[in-house]
């Protein structure tokens, strides 16, 4: 890798992880300045020469969503104008996923919308992680890569014990979790729910499988208000499960979700740090893994010219083995200055995980 080719950026969506992802790679945070005016209109100025670089900007679109969005469009379009080599969007989580298909009348497919948006501004390639669908890399006419937290969260299993356990998942999710059974070498049961109406509420109608006297995994890509994933654990400890844990790649956890789970049976609630914390909250039930080795070594591939599928092949341990890795307890200096812009350019200590 040559050490003047590549700069990785980031807006206010999620600088923690950005800046593990920079420290994963041995590099500095890229210098930028990302705010909004009193009007609230955002400015960006980029501190570095960005010319022929090969720029990464990581930049979740979670809450505040539209916010975060705009950071990254105008991210991207500042980059285009300060003629930059090649443009990555990288999206640990991909806001309005699952907006992607019109199932009412007079409904937009939001989904399409942003990646509209994305390429539209600039992005010359979208990295990310478990869209809500796969059939979502579609909407691009750019190359995507979306990686997979599948082989980091079965591996922090397999080392909690895999006797007796069962996994648990919903029809969507139903491909990737039969992966992930696999990977645990469990039987794999599916919830069958319904959703009436716009709201978050889903109901479990069924669970098709055997999960009696079983311990049992809930895997899905993302948990928001925790309303269906507590209806899942009524309903398969009502099935004769012993014992419950969840895990998700993205936690959003809004709402009443924290609330509901500390409420409910679930043990343990693992998910990776795609999207930050909500501010003041936090729970003993939920465990957070770092995704920065993950993407950056996919950045790094990307960069090269290499495979970033072969993270994820039969014969490579990679994946699996990132969850054993330290950032996630290695101090980090602050990301934001004292007048709350974001003061970006943070200095990331030149290590790699082992």
């Amino acid at each position: 890798m040559r050490a003047d080719s590549i700069d990785v950026y980031t807006g206010n969506a999620n600088p923690e992880l950005a800046s593990k992802i920079a420290r994963y790679l041995g590099r500095e945070l890229g210098k930028a300045e990302v705010f909004a005016f009193a009007n609230e209109n955002i400015f960006v100025k980029i501190l570095d020469n960005a010319r022929e670089k090969d720029v990464f900007i990581v930049q979740p679109t979670s809450r505040p969503v539209s916010t975060s969005i705009m950071e990254l469009l105008i991210m991207i379009d500042a980059f285009k104008r300060a003629s930059a080599g090649r443009i990555t969007a990288v999206i640990p989580y991909y806001g309005y996923g699952r907006s992607d298909k019109k199932d009412q009348p007079r409904v937009p497919i939001t989904a399409r919308l942003v990646a509209d948006m994305l390429q539209v501004a600039g992005a010359n390639r979208i990295l990310t992680m478990d869209l809500h669908q796969g059939q979502l890399q579609g909407f691009f006419n750019v190359p995507v890569d979306e990686l997979t937290a599948v082989h980091m969260l079965s591996n922090y299993i397999r080392q909690k014990g895999t006797e007796n356990l069962a996994v648990v998942t919903d029809l969507g999710f139903a491909k990737r979790a039969r992966t992930f059974a696999e990977l645990l070498d469990a039987p794999l049961a599916i919830v069958e729910k319904r959703r009436e109406g716009n709201d978050d509420h889903a109901e479990v109608l069924n669970v098709i499988g055997d999960v009696k006297g079983k311990r049992v995994v809930i895997v899905d890509d993302e948990i928001d208000t925790a309303g269906t994933l507590t209806e899942t654990v009524r309903a398969i400890e009502k099935a004769g499960a012993i014992e419950v844990i969840a895990c998700a790649t993205h936690g959003v956890f809004s709402g009443p979700a924290i609330e509901r789970i500390d409420a409910s049976t679930v043990q343990e609630v693992i998910v990776t740090d795609s999207i930050p914390m909500p501010a003041g909250v936090s729970s003993p039930k939920i465990k957070r893994l770092s995704s920065a080795p993950l993407f950056g070594e996919a950045i790094k591939r990307i960069h090269l010219g290499e495979s970033v599928g072969a993270l994820f092949g039969k014969e490579a341990s990679m994946a699996e083995e990132m969850v054993f890795w330290d950032g996630e307890h290695a101090g980090l200096p602050s990301t934001a200055n004292g007048n709350g812009r974001a003061a970006i350019g943070v200095a990331g200590a030149k290590r790699r995980a082992k």
